[in-house]
């Protein structure tokens, strides 16, 4: 995965969630003790901190910085706050070279830091479209990538149903439901 894949899932959470901000964001997103706003401010720090570890390159731990987005931001400055993030990873995976490692509890290459992003960004754009009562799924394309970087152990099937499923979100049938789940970013290679 690279940074065109992040450039899409952030595109495809403005096209989707930009003609809902004058709705009310405070309401849970999906099953997430967040609000709307909130999980929608996680996506721009977590797409700032990828992008902030490439850059820096630490060995052993997460930078110490956090995004603030500030509580009277309205949705739409949210989002926007949230394209700025993508924009910044998006550079940061331009510049990288394939050899670089970054620590993500482990060290990570830049493949990591762009699947991250994207799961990041569609995961919780469904989040808020389900707080939001609007009918949406992470495009096949995308999950697919994602499964295939993050989750190869995942089992098969539709590619967003299962990256749904992997992440506590879904059901699949004949399989329980997961109630703790993590992905497999760091490499060892």
């Amino acid at each position: 995965m690279d940074r065109q894949d992040v450039d899409a899932a952030v595109a495809e959470m403005l096209r989707v969630l930009g003609p809902h901000t004058a709705e009310d964001w405070t309401v849970p997103a999906g099953s997430l003790e967040w609000t709307c706003w909130q999980t929608a401010a996680h996506i721009g720090h977590d797409l700032l901190a990828y992008a902030g570890q490439l850059a820096a390159q630490p060995a052993d731990a997460y930078l110490p910085f956090d995004l603030n987005v500030r509580p009277a931001a309205s949705p739409a400055e949210v989002l926007q706050t949230v394209t700025a993030c993508g924009g910044l990873l998006s550079s940061a995976l331009a510049t990288a070279k394939p050899t670089l490692r970054a620590w993500h509890w482990g060290p990570c290459d830049p493949e990591g830091f762009a699947a991250m992003g994207v799961a990041e960004t569609l995961l919780h754009t469904y989040d808020i479209t389900r707080g939001l009562s609007v009918d949406w799924l992470p495009p096949a394309q995308l999950s697919a990538a994602v499964l295939n970087r993050l989750f190869p152990a995942a089992p098969p099937g539709d590619p967003t149903q299962v990256l749904l499923w992997c992440t506590g979100r879904g059901e699949l049938d004949g399989i329980p439901h997961r109630i703790s789940w993590r992905w497999e970013a760091a490499r060892s290679d």
